[in-house]
């Protein structure tokens, strides 16, 4: 055949630039010993690149199209369909045309045949496209060939698949379209078969949906299916729909809707026997791919044949073991608020500094709790410390359990795979005097330690700096195990368990440490949100700088400090560049994710900050730093006066006062500290980002790197590897980047086992009301407001009174806490950063509620009940605007 036109038989998976991802996978799959394809071929990408060399004027709209907002319909709309247009009213040339009808010829040029198009951007391991373009079925004669094989051209500029490749970031000016024309077959059953659930992401379990006639009525939506669920070659489970219309194939051509017979809507589509050997043929194909598969198939004359496979994007990735046993693994994302994906040098770092065993999956960090859970006497703890920090990891563990054949019970032993970020297990903590001096010392030996870093590694480059920054790791390390410091913050949060336990027993009072740790000493993720305030109290004096900072909030991508340079020249500008400058020398550091080394920290993009700088502007008046923490201050010594004199006051009054005052006055001598050791890690972590980033741009420099961005792409060790040898494989970081791309799209599960299931917890709880969205309750109290649903910290417009509403919060969002009434956060436990700021602020605050940045829209009116652990919606945005 020539270069436009290939059979099946001539394609493979490597040739996805010239016969698209559905055209590879097609000739892929009919190579494949005992899987049928309709025979047929493919019109290669030269085809599509010579037809738009006959329209010189579409590339110049395809730029303009690159340049869209993928939020812009109407311009997106518009311009596509010019576009479409013009594709399809292009001739095609005599030896194309000529190239096409000679394939079809071979075929049978009077059969019927589905015409397909075959984007070089869909059916990829990262992502599926599936149905952004156009698929035309039982075609019939060359003519309506040639017109459909246009149409499928045409439709690589279809809005919805337009919008699709701006919102996954791929460019339209790269992406070409082939065409697959493949015999149509005229089946009884058709449908799609997943080779791992797509709801669970079970790989065990096959999931097969069913219906009557050509497989578009269940694709599109047109019918409910049967569907199956095959496990270890059985049907595990099965539900068959009423099945009311089938589309059939007309004679003529095209297809049409046929009612199916009431006698016959409610039989099964397929035996148990046939999804089983269906769920078998589909275990064939992903084995031949490498992963599980979305396989549209056909039944004709009880033999299946596939006329698709495509890899199934959405599944989270399963940690690599290759034991072959059964494993359970808790996200470490969620105990330490950060549930993005991580970079590969983010995620390496991160595994040299932490204690805890750790495996990588979709650019998260999970802990193999398996033989924890396996051991008797170590799962009670497990479950008991997971349970108060997070009741949905519990819970979805317990379902583990419940299932009995999943974890072998094991002999008691000591555990190796201790959460890092969960509340430990119940202990007595060692003996530690209530003295503030000691949380002074820890504190002046870790900014000793890194006024030392910041000296040493200046002198230091190349393969040396390298060897210096892993050197430096195990002084960090020490600093964060060691056991004094271990020993404050556990006892601090002893002593709140104790405060919570015994003054609900003697009181009748529940969560009555929350106001007891207001305002404490110490805590450097707290005193940053009021130093942003004192900022603000600079700042709002002089309104040209008010007005240029408005103009900077304002202006999209200032990522550096050039802002700063020009306040200088405004009236009050050299006061606001040294304030806020202050501000970023002592807290720079931190940013969204910090934990990953990777991601920009303020002092790499200030503009970060200047909307929360704004907003205290606007919502606060001169002072409110230091009235906010005084005040926090009374209210907390207050609550300690009532609770002791309240005691007082019952049987053996005097000993259960003393007791209370003692524990009072260790949770607010230590608990402070509980912020502490994680500044210092990523205090430590923007020096090693600094130097690293500096030896990155002398391999620029070096032609060894592209961009010094690329760093981010490889471990710690491939990057000592490409240092040393100065060579680097870019192939490997191209890859990294479209892996990375991928894991942003997929939500982490709380539970993983080694099947891929991911399995979600629920709240067992009857004490809520109605329609109510049930949490974790992390700081005592009620509020009703408006809801902020924020997703990007820069983009908060916050009012007095508003209740944020987001996904996480780490340190980096504590400056947002001063101007809000009530927190809302998807993921979090009873010490992670925002419930500490929280109580430490006296905002009511229920985290670990499911999808509530989905549930909970924008400006509707919200009560948040901090001390019972739920979430009441009052009002809808409309009716609260009204």
């Amino acid at each position: 055949m020539s270069s436009y036109v290939l059979g099946f038989q001539e394609i493979d998976l490597t040739q996805i630039a010239i016969v698209g991802g559905k055209g590879a996978h097609l000739g892929e799959l009919s190579r494949i010993e005992g899987v049928r394809v309709p025979a047929g071929f493919c019109v290669t990408t030269d085809a599509f690149r010579r037809i738009m060399a006959e329209a010189p004027s579409i590339d110049e709209r395809i730029d303009r199209l690159s340049h869209l907002n993928p939020g812009d319909r109407e311009a997106t709309r518009t311009l596509s369909a010019e576009i479409r247009r013009t594709l399809e009213g292009i001739p095609i040339p005599d030896d194309l045309t000529a190239a096409i009808t000679r394939a079809l010829a071979r075929l049978g040029e009077q059969g019927a045949y589905a015409v397909r198009s075959s984007a070089t951007a869909e059916d990829l391991p990262t992502a599926s496209f599936a149905g952004q373009q156009d698929t035309y079925l039982n075609v019939v004669g060359p003519a309506a060939i040639l017109q459909h094989v246009s149409r499928c051209w045409a439709s690589l500029f279809t809005e919805r698949a337009v919008t699709y490749r701006l919102r996954n970031g791929v460019d339209h000016g790269k992406v070409r379209m082939a065409v697959v024309v493949q015999q149509m077959v005229v089946p009884e059953v058709a449908g799609v078969l997943f080779t791992a659930d797509p709801i669970t992401s079970n790989r065990k379990v096959a999931s097969v949906e069913a219906s009557f006639g050509l497989g578009e009525a269940l694709v599109s939506g047109l019918v409910n299916a049967d569907a199956y669920k095959v496990r270890d070659g059985e049907v595990v489970a099965k539900a068959i729909a009423a099945k009311r219309l089938a589309i059939r194939a007309r004679p003529d051509g095209g297809t049409q809707e046929q009612a199916i017979d009431p006698a016959r809507q409610q039989q099964p589509a397929l035996t148990d026997a046939q999804a089983v050997r269906l769920a078998q043929l589909g275990r064939r194909i992903e084995a031949h791919f490498g992963r599980p598969q979305d396989i549209e198939w056909c039944l004709v004359d009880d033999d299946f044949q596939i006329v698709q496979s495509r890899p199934i994007t959405t599944l989270f990735p399963i940690p690599a073991t290759g034991d072959g046993e059964n494993h359970v693994y808790v996200s470490v994302g969620h105990q330490q608020m950060m549930t993005d994906a991580m970079k590969p040098l983010g995620v390496s770092l991160f595994l040299l500094t932490t204690a805890a065993p750790m495996y990588e999956a979709g650019g998260r960090l999970f802990v193999d709790v398996t033989r924890r859970l396996a051991a008797p006497a170590s799962r009670a703890g497990l479950l008991d410390a997971l349970g108060r920090s997070d009741p949905l990891i519990r819970d979805a563990l317990q379902t583990v359990l419940e299932r009995g054949d999943f974890i072998r019970s094991l002999p008691d032993e000591a555990p190796s795979d201790a959460l890092p970020g969960a509340v430990p297990p119940r202990e007595a903590p060692a003996p530690i005097d209530t003295d503030p001096a000691i949380v002074a010392e820890l504190i002046g030996r870790n900014q000793a330690s890194i006024a030392a870093l910041k000296r040493d590694i200046r002198t230091k480059s190349g393969s040396a700096l390298l060897d210096f920054v892993l050197a430096d790791i195990q002084e960090l390390r020490r600093i964060l195990f060691d056991p004094q410091s271990h020993q404050v913050f556990m006892s601090a949060m002893e002593a709140t368990r104790w405060l919570n336990e015994q003054l609900q027993a003697w009181l009748g009072e529940r969560n009555a440490a929350d106001a007891l740790t207001q305002s404490v000493p110490d805590n450097v993720t707290s005193e940053m949100g009021l130093a942003l305030l004192d900022v603000a109290d600079v700042i709002r004096p002089h309104a040209e700088v008010v007005a240029f900072l408005r103009h900077v909030e304002d202006v999209e991508d200032v990522e550096d400090e050039g802002f700063l340079d020009e306040l200088a020249k405004l009236p009050g500008g050299p006061e606001t560049r040294d304030a806020i400058g202050a501000f970023l020398g002592k807290y720079g550091m931190r940013c969204v994710g910090e934990i990953d080394i990777t991601r920009p920290r303020w002092s790499e993009r200030p503009a970060t900050l200047v909307p929360v700088i704004l907003g205290n502007v606007k919502n606060f008046e001169p002072g409110a730093g230091e009235r906010r923490f005084e005040q926090g201050r009374q209210e907390a010594r207050n609550k300690e006066q009532e609770v002791l004199h309240r005691l007082r006051a019952l049987p053996d009054g005097e000993r259960k006062a003393e007791e209370a005052g003692q524990m009072i006055d260790r949770v607010r001598t230590f608990i402070g500290y509980r912020e502490y050791p994680k500044y210092g890690m990523v205090s430590r972590y923007f020096v090693y980002k600094q130097a690293l980033l500096e030896e990155a741009e002398r391999l620029v420099q070096a032609h060894v790197l592209r961009e010094k961005e690329d760093i981010f792409y490889l471990t710690f060790s491939e990057l000592d590897n490409v240092v040393r040898a100065n060579r680097a494989d870019d192939q490997l970081i191209d890859e990294r980047k479209e892996a990375f791309r991928s894991y942003q799209a997929l939500t982490p599960p709380r539970v993983l086992t080694s099947d891929g299931e991911a399995i979600a917890g629920v709240y067992r709880r009857d004490d809520v009301p109605a329609g109510a969205l049930v949490g974790l309750p992390v700081s005592a109290g009620i509020i009703e407001g408006r809801a902020r649903v924020i997703h990007d910290m820069a983009e908060a417009d916050l009012e007095a009174g508003d209740i944020l509403v987001t996904a996480y919060t780490d340190p980096s969002w504590s400056p947002l806490f001063v101007a809000i009434a009530g927190l809302v956060t998807e993921v979090g436990g009873l010490m992670t950063h925002g419930a500490v700021i929280a109580r430490e602020y006296g905002l009511p605050a229920v985290v670990g509620v499911e999808q509530a940045t989905r549930l909970i829209r924008d400006g509707q009116r919200i009560r948040v009940h901090g001390t019972d652990g739920y979430v009441e919606i009052l009002l809808t945005a409309t009716q609260d605007l009204a």
